[in-house]
């Protein structure tokens, strides 16, 4: 990919006890945004937050909380972002859940795999 100066940076608030059936809801939109065909998707997880609630979720050892939070950030071309809405928006019906969805401006300077070495 070549740099795109246009470029959108979905980023997706969850907690990791939301899901869709069995699978959580992160591993669902990751799974989704690679099948809609976006750039890139990572997750992670949170150490220390609140919400809506103002109900502090921490990791620390003594006060372990049941429902951390999980951050997925995608990247691509605004219009593929914008396309992806609507997929998204059905997953948080599917699993009943909140969280919180930002879109910001992101320029792509380098997108390139790994060069994988075959030794067969």
């Amino acid at each position: 990919m070549e740099t795109i100066k246009n470029a959108r940076l979905l980023r997706i608030f969850v907690g990791e006890v939301d899901k869709i059936g069995n699978q959580p809801l992160y591993e669902a939109i990751v799974f989704k945004a690679k099948a809609a065909g976006l750039a890139g998707a990572t997750g992670f997880k949170g150490i220390l937050s609140y919400g809506t609630k103002s109900r502090v979720n921490t990791a620390k050892i003594f006060e372990i909380s049941p429902d951390l939070p999980v951050v997925i950030e995608i990247i691509d071309t605004e219009e593929k972002i914008k396309a992806f809405i609507p997929a998204l928006n059905a997953l948080f019906e599917r699993a009943d859940s909140g969280g919180l969805v930002t879109i910001e401006r992101a320029e792509i300077i380098l997108y390139r795999s790994t060069k994988i070495l075959e030794n067969n």
